[in-house]
């Protein structure tokens, strides 16, 4: 199994010689439901993999789902898995590209190109598409079974709030929803007009954020 082959040469103890007595807080790997072996440092492990999935080295159908109150890590790969595709969000900052820690993946750049595709055909060497989005880590298809793992945010604008609010200190984003709430009283023409909960500054992070809102509708949700 080439799965497993890799998590071996990344100093996952297999589950033959795996000492419970000695190292009781390891977690649990297991590969489409089997418990294959055991690792010290899940969290570096994890984010290797979604690192690996996200640059196509491994397939995007491949689902990641890390379960940290059971110390459990699984990775599915077999087939029958209902998947749909969400934005990514940024983990942390990288300098070397300019983009920010909490901001989608998805870039000018990208929007640059996927407009220039309305004069290509996908067979064109310089067609971007759906596929090359979703090679680049821009898109990543995720199962039922990661989605309970994963913090969505509902749209890029929530996103965007959501980044700012955290840079306030705790009484002036109160302060900041109440404006909110007095400008939607004063303006309330719109009957069609999305209500928004109160921005929650306790999250810690969101992993991905919807394509739209309506997508929540499909099979997938």
């Amino acid at each position: 199994d080439p799965i497993r082959d890799f998590m071996v040469q990344r100093n996952m103890e297999v589950l033959e010689e795996y000492d419970p007595a000695s190292n009781p807080f390891a977690t649990k790997i297991f590969i489409n439901g089997t418990w294959v072996g055991v690792h010290q440092d899940p969290k570096h492990l994890v984010s290797l993999v979604q690192d690996l999935r996200r640059k196509s080295i491994i397939s995007h159908e491949v689902s990641l789902v890390r379960d940290i109150r059971d110390r459990e890590f699984k990775i599915f790969s077999d087939a029958g898995r209902v998947m749909r595709p969400l934005f990514a969000v940024e983990q942390e900052d990288k300098p070397e590209t300019g983009a920010v820690k909490g901001t989608l993946v998805l870039n000018k750049e990208h929007i640059r190109r996927l407009e220039a595709d309305q004069n290509l055909n996908p067979a064109d060497e310089d067609y971007f598409g759906w596929d090359s989005l979703q090679q680049g880590g821009v898109i990543e298809y995720l199962d039922a079974e990661e989605e309970e793992t994963a913090m969505i945010c509902m749209s890029p604008e929530d996103l965007d709030e959501y980044r700012e609010a955290k840079k306030r200190p705790k009484q002036s984003e109160e302060d900041h929803h109440q404006e909110k709430l007095e400008r939607l009283n004063d303006d309330a023409t719109d009957l069609n007009a999305r209500v928004k909960p109160k921005v929650n500054t306790d999250i810690n992070m969101y992993t991905h954020c919807e394509i739209h809102p309506s997508m929540l509708l499909g099979i997938c949700a």
